[in-house]
Formats: structure tokens, sequence, C-alpha cells
């Protein structure tokens, strides 16, 4: 029977290193799955409407590039190797939207954030400290997390033109994939933040989401 390997802390910091170089650093990282665009028809869009799309593309990017960072926090200080490993599992799904999201920006002409190294070292210390207290509160910020998330997600939904149903693929599949992640947070004893403190991480949220709209 297989036994489960036992990293050094010299290995772990090493994963973590090559996960953030996948993550921060251009075309590097590798979906498992195809991006639902594929199948879409790619049509013209007026400058105006490409250069929102590719806005908002950009931060759900920058949203992907901050949810690696939290899942690889949050990893590195799981006290349960149970929690551990579905830490791990739910990055690698996440890989697949950072790479749709990048695939679609590039197809709209623009660039990914400039600001995401910062949202990423931010967003790995928050997991990181939060897997520290325990891992029923990691547990229930990711389920906070990608509430938020999924109300952000279901916002542009309802900006993008009619027209654009590449991008709506892309954006559909997230959502169905972080409710799923929600889910499976609260489902494995995640607390429940009060309505106070998911107030303030939208709030936190609207600073990701105003600043890498255009940068």
């Amino acid at each position: 029977m297989a036994t489960e390997r036992h990293y050094s802390p010299i290995d772990r910091f090493l994963l973590q290193a090559d996960a953030a170089m996948k993550t921060l650093l251009p075309v590097s990282a590798h979906a498992h799955r195809p991006s639902p665009a594929i199948v879409q028809p790619d049509v013209k869009m007026n400058e105006s409407d490409t250069r929102h799309v590719a806005g908002l593309m950009r931060i759900n990017h920058t949203g992907e590039v901050c949810a690696q960072a939290l899942y690889q926090g949050q990893a590195l200080t799981a006290k349960l190797p149970q929690v551990r490993k579905a830490m791990e599992h739910a990055a690698e799904e996440e890989i697949d939207h950072l790479v749709w999201c990048e695939q679609r920006i590039h197809q709209l002409g623009s660039h990914t954030s400039v600001l995401n190294p910062l949202f990423y070292g931010a967003s790995f210390g928050i997991g990181a400290v939060a897997g520290l207290i325990s891992d029923r509160i990691s547990l229930g910020f990711v389920a906070a997390t990608e509430d938020q998330v999924c109300k952000h997600l279901n916002e542009h939904l309802e900006q993008l033109p009619v027209e654009d149903e590449k991008s709506r693929a892309i954006l559909e599949q997230m959502r169905a994939d972080e409710e799923h992640h929600a889910e499976s947070a609260i489902e494995a004893g995640g607390f429940r933040f009060p309505a106070p403190v998911k107030f303030g991480m939208s709030l936190i949220a609207k600073v990701m989401t105003k600043t890498t709209y255009r940068i």
C-alpha cells in the first residue's frame, strides 16, 4: 500500500516557490481542462467593449492569483493532512481558471495586472495565518472568499456584451467551480463567518477590483 510522502520544510518551501512562479509568470501554468471558450464563436467587438471585457477578465485573473496564494498559504499551515490535500486539490482546479482568464485577456489584446505579485503576497500571508489559527477557520475563509468571488462573477456576467460568448462560457464555468469549493469547505467543517466579517472582506475585494481593472 502506498504511503503518504512527508516533505521537509525545505521541500515545502521549494514547492511553494514553484507554485508562486507558475502563478505569476505569464504562460507558465498549464490547465488540466480545456477552456470552455474554445467551442464558442470568435466575434469581433468594438473597441470600447473589448477594453471593458479585458478589464473584467483582468480582475478575474487577479482573483485567481489571490486564490492560488490563499490555498497555498493554507496548505502550508494546515494541521490535518486531509485539509491540506483539499486545499492543494482546490488550488489545482483554480489553475484552470487562471489559465483560461489569461488566454482570454491575450485574445482581447490586453495584459494581466502588474499588481499580481503584491496581491499574491498578501493573500498567501492571509491564508497562512488562517491555517495557523485553525483548520475550521481556514475552511471558513475559503467558503467566505468563494462567496465573494461568485458575487463578482455574477456582476461581470451581467456586464458582458451579449455577443461575447467566449468570456461568458469561462465565467459561468468558474462560477460553478467556485460554488462547489464554497460548499465543500462548509461540508468539511468550515466556520460560517458572520456578516460583518464578510462585509470587511467585500471592501478589501473592491480595492482589488478597482485597481486591477486598468492596471
